[in-house]
């Protein structure tokens, strides 16, 4: 036998769900205005429609529903974080110093493939004595430089004993993209191991010559967010996690190197051809 479902006054039953409602949202200020905006209709309806009954059923579904509608995706940075930074690669590099002592470099690497092959920018490690990389499970490892393009300052290496577990980076279509979009880089500045910055791309085709070489890099994506000394190498990513772009130089117009909100990548499709190309962060 079916159940009946007793009709009851309006203004009753929204009393009901009001104060049901009330405490679940307090705390879900950005989601209550959705939710506050339906039952406002529900009340107005009411009113101007007196005769007109509604069951409970049906305020629970439109409550539910607007619930559904006003819950917001997480943050653009926050999942591109979380899609990208299993990929990331510390880079510690010895090179040889003056009076026969040794010094370093960090930068940044991103697994590109199945075989935890890593990009990176060439001037990180090249001439390099050692290089040593760090993967997101705390893997270390000796690795070898496996392919270079000293004209885009790009680089590939491999460890000689990867993680058993990685995540290879989703590459993107940097030809898709345009002025004012949203970018963000996830690096080792100073050595602070995956870190993020946001901003957008400022322009395309951009040419740049790293301070004392005779390098020219053409091509390359104008950034905003923030790079330095130890972003290099690291990744350009588009709002879904995907790697459009390798970062190469910044702009430093004064004395030691600092952001002044001027960085370049290369294009990843020039990537995925063997190189990269800036100065030493």
């Amino acid at each position: 036998m079916p159940i009946n479902e007793t009709p009851v006054s309006k203004t009753d039953l929204l009393r009901r769900r009001l104060l049901d409602w009330r405490g679940r949202i307090r705390g879900m200020v950005p989601f209550a205005s959705g939710v506050l905006a339906t039952l406002l209709a529900l009340v107005l309806f009411s009113f101007l429609f007196p005769a007109n009954q509604l069951t409970e059923v049906e305020v629970n579904d439109a409550i539910a529903n607007a619930m559904a509608s006003a819950t917001p995706r997480p943050p653009d940075a926050v999942r591109v974080y979380q899609v990208v930074q299993p990929s990331i690669v510390y880079i510690e590099a010895k090179f040889a110093g003056e009076d026969g002592k040794s010094s370093g470099g960090l930068g940044t690497g991103v697994i590109i493939n199945d075989t935890a092959d890593i990009v990176t920018s060439l001037h990180v490690v090249q001439d390099a004595l050692e290089i040593q990389v760090t993967f997101a499970d705390g893997t270390h490892s000796e690795a070898l430089i496996v392919s270079q393009a000293p004209e885009q300052d790009l680089a590939v290496l491999r460890a000689v004993t990867p993680p058993e577990l990685f995540v290879p980076a989703t590459l993107g279509n940097p030809g898709a993209m345009r002025v004012g979009d949203d970018v963000f880089v996830v690096g080792n500045p100073y050595g602070l191991y995956s870190s993020l910055s946001a901003g957008v791309i400022s322009g395309f085709g951009r040419t740049f010559q790293p301070t004392g070489t005779d390098l020219v890099l053409e091509g390359l994506i104008q950034f905003d967010a923030a790079a330095n000394p130890g972003n290099s190498g690291g990744p350009l990513l588009d709002r879904n996690g995907r790697v459009i772009g390798i970062v190469t130089g910044l702009v430093n117009p004064g004395v030691g190197n600092f952001f002044v909100g001027v960085g370049f990548a290369v294009p990843i499709n020039n990537a995925a051809a063997g190189g990269r190309g800036s100065p030493p962060y």
